[in-house]
Parts: C-alpha cells; structure tokens; sequence
C-alpha cells in the first residue's frame, strides 16, 4: 500500500480526492487542513508521497514544504491553479523540491474531477516512485537538526547566472547547429541545473521542451531567464533561431524548427493527438532533423515519467547525431531517459551535475 497524505483546506477538495484514491485500492490515505496538520502527520503517518495545496489558512503550501524537505523529505505533488501565480509559486515549489504538480479545475470542481482523475492518479503515482537527491538541501538540514537559526524559504539564495555579460555586448556568427532538450517531471529543477552553467558566449541555440501547460511556460521562462547567462524566452510565435538564446516551448502546444530564406526559425505549432505529452520531445527532434545535418544536432533526454524523445533521439543518433541521456542515479523519475538508454539510443549517460559540461564538451568539437 501506498500511503498518501492529502493536504487542503477544501473539505470538497479532500473529500474528491480521497475518493479518487480510495477506488484505486492500493493507497492507504491520511487528511490534512493545513500545514500545522500536515507536519504533525510526518512523524505519525509516515507517508510515501503528498499532495500539498497552495492557498491554506495558519500555514501556507510553499511554507509547509520547506519545512517538509527540511524534517522528512519524501515526494510532493503540489495542487496549483492554471494562472500565472499559480505557475510562478509552483515554480518556487519545484526550487524547494516539489516533484510535480497536479492542476486545479477552472470550473466545477465537481463536474471535471472524474475527467481529470486518470491523470491526477498517474502523477501521483509517478510521484510516490521518484528519487530525491540525498544532498537537496542539505546544508539546510543539518542547520536545522543542529539547532543553528532557520532561514524560511523567502530568505534562501538565488542561485547566479554563469558568466553573466551584459547580453547586448556579445556578438554571435549564425547557428550552426542546435541543442535540443526533453525533460517532464522533475525537469523544471533539472533545467535551472543545467542551463544556469552555459556560459554567455555558447555557440548555439538551445530548444527546451518541458511537458506543462501554456500558463506555466511562460513563467518558466522568465525564471529561467534570471538564472542564465543565455537569454531565456517562451517560444509564443514563429522567432529566428539564433545563438545566444534558450528557447522554452510554449505549454498545450508543441514547438519546431523550421526554414525561411534568410534562415531557421523555432515556432508554435498546434499540438497532434498522435504525441501524448506537450511540448512534445519527439516532435521536436523530428522538425530539426528535416533543417539540420544530423550530426549538427545535439538531443539531451532528462527527468521525466513515459518515453517521449527516445524514439526519435535513437533515430537521430543512428544518423550519426550526438545524445546525452540523464543518469538514473540523479533523475527524478527515470523514464524518458531510461527508455532511450533501454533502446541503445544513448551516446552518454551523465548525471545531472555533469550534463551541461558533457554539452559544452561536445558542441565545442563541432
């Protein structure tokens, strides 16, 4: 049995989830109002995963994970609202150590809940099997089992851009490749790893697409571009694809690559119902295959439940393309890029720490 803590201030809110895990008949559930209650449950349920709402009276979602990652880390799914606050304090959730989150219906709870429970269910599930590193937030942990003072989340360090030069005095020769990048759940605290350390002067673009919804790509993408020293934007419309960007695509919809005259393009696209998950993975590294030499392509496969990329990053490295697989011993959940490794479709396998120096090596002897 899986034991689940629900933590909302909702009585309706507990009430359709409890159901929803109840009729699975493997998970043995445990309620909490809010934070306060939620800490005490800790130490007396002993739960194997959790999900936390935001907004809760006497202790707030982002307040009672820290303190859950601090006490007795084990994986969180955070139950956000489809706005922009709710995307950029998710966001923050996932820098605390949140694994996923699971969205709030925009209408009658009631109405959409049997809609929704197939994937409330599999995130959650998805969520109870993943890994979290030893060393999150360590440092931290020991502060507090040492008694030394406590620092809330709010008072945390931001971690600093790598070689941040101011943007508008780096000049770049056109793209001659492109670095494409696949991540799902985890991927959000993997990406903020990965892209923060490639220096202001990186040869080529890079693509990123991170399964969410449209409302938190954008967020995403500006967080992001806090942290690095590349510009970070949210692919809205048809834009030049040039170095010296990060290209995050937009939620609900897929992003490619393209071709005009004057050069590649990185665009929007309507979503198929042939991907299961957007932006999808595979997608993308189809489209820039069809505009580049396959050995002008770089694919980076990280954190992330299902198989979406590994199809099509095993194809690319059969064409003589370059791939990076994240290591299973860093990865959230080890499903995308455990299937590229199970389908032979991996040149490297790197953990987490290690990814942007294996880019770096490899774009640097194109």
């Amino acid at each position: 049995m899986t034991r689940l803590l629900i933590v909302d201030d909702s009585p309706l809110m507990r009430r359709l989830l409890g159901g929803i895990f109840t009729a699975e008949g493997d998970f043995e559930i445990a309620f909490a109002r809010n934070g306060i209650e939620a800490l005490e449950q800790l130490t007396a349920f002993k739960p194997d995963v959790i999900t936390l709402d935001v907004n809760m009276p006497e202790m707030d979602g982002l307040t009672c994970l820290d303190r859950i990652m601090l006490e007795r880390p084990c994986p969180v799914v955070m139950v956000s609202s489809l706005t922009e606050a709710g995307a950029s304090t998710t966001l923050e959730a996932f820098e605390l150590g949140a694994v996923d989150f699971i969205t709030k219906p925009d209408r009658a709870i009631s109405l959409e809940i049997d809609t929704l429970a197939p994937k409330i269910v599999g995130t959650v599930r998805a969520a109870s099997r993943a890994r979290l590193p030893s060393s999150l937030r360590l440092a931290e942990r020991v502060r507090l089992r040492s008694g030394l003072e406590y620092r809330p989340h709010s008072a945390l360090p931001r971690l600093p851009a790598t070689e941040a030069l101011p943007r508008r005095q780096i000049k770049f020769a056109p793209a001659h490749g492109v670095v494409l990048i696949g991540a799902s759940t985890g991927g959000p605290p993997a990406l903020d790893t990965v892209l923060s350390q490639l220096p202001a002067r990186f040869p080529w673009p890079v693509v990123v697409a991170q399964h969410m919804p449209s409302s938190f790509t954008g967020p995403l993408a500006r967080r992001l571009d806090k942290l690095c020293a590349l510009t970070v934007i949210e692919v809205a419309h048809p834009m030049p694809l040039a170095p010296g960007y990060i290209y995050i695509g937009r939620g609900d919809a897929d992003v490619i690559i393209g071709n005009r005259p004057n050069g590649p393009l990185v665009l929007a696209a309507p979503s198929l119902p042939e991907h299961r998950w957007h932006p999808s993975v595979d997608r993308l590294v189809d489209s820039a295959m069809q505009h580049f030499a396959a050995e002008r392509l770089l694919g980076v496969l990280m954190t992330g439940m299902g198989s979406d990329g590994a199809e099509a990053m095993t194809r690319l490295k059969g064409e003589g393309g370059r791939t990076i697989a994240e290591a299973e011993e860093s990865a959230v959940v080890w499903g995308m890029p455990g299937e590229l490794v199970r389908r032979g479709g991996a040149q490297v396998i790197a953990p987490l720490e290690r990814i942007a120096d294996q880019i770096m090596g490899m774009v640097g002897r194109s």
